[in-house]
Parts: structure tokens; sequence; C-alpha cells
């Protein structure tokens, strides 16, 4: 199987190498048609995954200033890359997130189907709007959703890593994806040639206070941070943020199951601990 990836250097992009480690890893701008025409007629690829995306360093309040540059990569190179693989017959698998939800739905979790409500920044608004129109395509693309991915390294994408630099740490349950247990569902997914949009969350939400409460417990007992309310979060937030809670029964009915959130986040924990 000859794989593809776009934005192979990012966080995820890294992962997808170790997985598939023959990959090819192309530098192209995925919102230029003609460099990912391209790319596509040179390697022929069986599979392509885009891992390409503007998330912001060190957060989402980059985008702000950098409209142009997130829309391109979040919304526009989606929209080339349906085009371009659909023309050849490419089966191809797109990053997409959660980020696109506010609330918990009445306690049920936001599904595949629900419609995005929320786009109080500029990330957010460029993901939904390319998750919205690869949903017209059902049969020509796999969407992963995931949301505030982590894992147990040092990496500074990592959430945990992000947190633990937070003088105030928001108390807001969240649904979140744990890397490793992302990559187990892709694989399968992808092996499966599964078309259409996944939520890819751990089970149970959590939030980000809680966490650094388990960090203080098992990596560093001196840490110091204070809780944030959501009602203080514009107090250090240049631009809205999401906070969400994503059902992710659609995997189950794939017989796909993932860890619970509390066992994923304790798992990470500790492998940072270790690293220390």
């Amino acid at each position: 199987m000859q794989v593809l990836i776009f934005g192979s250097n990012g966080y995820l992009g890294g992962y997808f190498r170790k997985l598939y480690p023959q990959a090819i890893t192309p530098r192209v701008d995925i919102s230029n048609a003609t460099e990912v025409a391209e790319a596509l007629d040179e390697y022929k690829p069986d599979v392509v995954i885009n891992a390409a995306g503007k998330t912001g360093r060190p957060n989402v309040d980059w985008c702000e200033d950098h409209k142009e540059a997130t829309f391109k990569s979040n919304t526009t190179g989606p929209q080339v890359l349906l085009d371009e693989c659909k023309k050849r017959g490419i089966y191809w698998v797109h990053l997409g997130s959660g980020c696109i939800y506010q609330g918990d739905n009445g306690g049920k979790g936001f599904s595949e189907e629900d419609p995005p409500n929320f786009e109080g920044s500029t990330y957010s608004k460029s993901k939904s709007q390319a998750d919205q129109f690869l949903k017209q395509y059902p049969d020509d693309v796999l969407v992963l959703r995931l949301r505030m991915p982590f894992d147990g390294t040092a990496e500074p994408r990592n959430l945990i890593s992000k947190i633990s630099k937070y003088e105030r740490v928001l108390d807001v349950r969240n649904s979140i994806t744990y890397i490793p247990d992302f990559m187990k569902v892709a694989e399968q997914l992808i092996e499966k040639r599964a078309t259409g949009i996944y939520n890819v969350v751990n089970q149970g939400p959590i939030s980000p206070y809680e966490i650094m409460q388990k960090y203080k417990e098992i990596v560093d007992p001196s840490h110091e941070f204070v809780r944030l309310t959501l009602d203080e979060l514009g107090e250090v937030a240049k631009t809205g943020r999401s906070n969400c809670v994503l059902d992710s029964s659609k995997l189950e009915v794939e017989g796909i199951e993932m860890k619970t959130t509390e066992e994923a986040v304790r798992e990470a924990l500790e492998a940072m601990n270790n690293e220390e």
C-alpha cells in the first residue's frame, strides 16, 4: 500500500510517519491545486493522509493574526484535496477537529451528524467550513475528528505540556484525544477503507484543571497553578475557545473502543514521569 502524507512534519504527521515508515512525504502547499496534482500524478499513492493544517503556536490565538494562512490551509486545502483525489479515485483521510462545537449537547455529546454551533475563533471557523464541505461527500473521504490531542512526551504541542506552562488552568470538562489510541483507530479505519466522519475521542470528558491535578500527583508534586473559570477565560485568551463533549458511539458500532480518559491521562502522565 503506497501511502502519501501531507503535513508529515507536524505533530500528528510525525505519528503517521511512524505508522507508515515507507510513506511518501512531499512538501506541498495543499491549497495549491497544481502542486497537489503534480504530487499525486508523480507518486500515484493508494492512500493520501492530510495531516497539514494551521493550529497556531503557542495556541489558536496565532490564527487571529494569520487569518489568510489559516483559511488556506484548513479550508481551501481540504477542498483541493477532495477534488484532486476524487478525480483520480484515490482514497484519502482528513484530520478534522471537534473544536467546532460548544457545550455538551444536553449531556449526550455532539454526534457526527450534529451541525457545528461554534465559530468563535478563526481556527474553529476554518475547521467548521471544511468539515461541513466534506460532509457532503461521505463516500469520498474519511474524516477523523480529534480534540485537544495529548500523549506522554515533552512535545510542546502535547495538551499536557501546553497546560503545564499555564499559571491559570481552565476548569471546564472537554472531550480529549490520546494520540496512541487515535493512531490505532486511524489504522483500523484505513484498513477497512472506511469513509465519512468519525469522532475519535476517549471515553468521558475531563477538564484541563483536573489533568493538572493528576500531573501534580504523578509528575511534579511542586507544580503550582490556580483554577480558571469559563467566565475568566477572556482574561487570558485573545479569542474564544471551544469547550465541548463529543459522542464517539459511532466507533463502537465499528467494534472499536478507546480507553477511558482517566486511563489514557494516567498512562500519559506516567510516561512523562518516566522521562523526567
